[in-house]
């Protein structure tokens, strides 16, 4: 029975499906594998499982061979070619004068492309950089403008919890963020607290919103007035995580009680 294996190509990059063939492959295990651009070098991120549970019916391309020592040879001497064609790059982008932020350059497995990603405020006429790259280094050259958040994720970073930014690390696609999740996590409105090293909102605004959510729909709305042990009052602030509220109580005292401290929640009359 045929299987599927996910390869991943880059760290925290997305995984990619491929039929296994007859290898024998675990996690971790780094392979050569076909791809549009030729072959690859990727590492393993899923097991194989058979190819009936998978849920695309499209055709896969197959696991080429497990990488050896010369593919690892490979890998280091494009590392070196990468570093060499964005140091020629930046001399090119100065001379010409382009308004144009290259950050990183990618080399295809058999360094017959090498691709320059950038970020810029609009469009850049490249068309006399890739002239001048291509007759430097003698290979195919393709130029590919991304978004700010994509370049944070290619270059990596910590974070302002001190840990890698989290979309060079798990995150393998970027899911919309709003300011409304800071609000509902009663988080600073501060652009500088709530931003990224990418200067958007930050990715983890997401991870807790929902369970945020979940939580203050099992409470009173703010601005309702209730009754408790302490005397009648209105709720001011939640505290979601603690099933807390706080409440200002008629002689404009503030008090922090438990929701099940609650004897009553008054109706606004119609």
């Amino acid at each position: 029975m045929n299987k599927v294996v996910g390869v991943r190509f880059k760290s925290a990059g997305k995984v990619y499906d491929f039929d296994s063939g007859a290898f024998v492959l675990h996690q971790g295990d780094h392979v050569i594998v076909e791809t549009e651009n030729g072959l690859g070098f990727g590492t393993v991120a899923i097991a194989p499982i058979p190819a009936d549970k998978r849920k695309s019916d499209r055709k896969l391309k197959k696991v080429y061979r497990l990488a050896s020592d010369k593919d690892r040879r490979q890998l280091k001497k494009n590392k070196a070619l990468e570093k060499r064609a964005h140091t020629q790059a930046l001399k090119f982008i100065n001379k010409l004068g382009l308004e144009m932020n290259l950050f990183t350059v990618e080399c295809t497995f058999d360094a017959n492309k090498l691709t320059f990603f950038f970020t810029a405020e609009g469009r850049v006429d490249f068309r006399q950089l890739v002239k001048m790259l291509v007759k430097a280094m003698g290979t195919r050259i393709e130029m590919r403008q991304v978004g700010i958040r994509n370049q944070a994720k290619m270059c990596g970073g910590l974070g302002r919890c001190g840990r890698h930014i989290c979309c060079s690390s798990f995150i393998e696609k970027f899911e919309p963020v709003s300011i409304r999740m800071a609000k509902e996590q009663n988080l600073s409105l501060n652009p500088t607290k709530i931003s990224g090293q990418c200067g958007r909102l930050m990715c983890c605004l997401t991870f807790e919103f929902q369970t945020y959510k979940e939580l203050r729909a099992s409470l009173p709305k703010v601005g309702k007035f209730v009754k408790a042990r302490q005397g009648r009052g209105k709720i001011i602030r939640h505290n979601p995580l603690g099933k807390r509220l706080t409440i200002k109580l008629e002689d404009g005292k503030e008090l922090e009680i438990c929701s099940k401290d609650i004897l009553k929640v008054e109706v606004k009359k119609k």
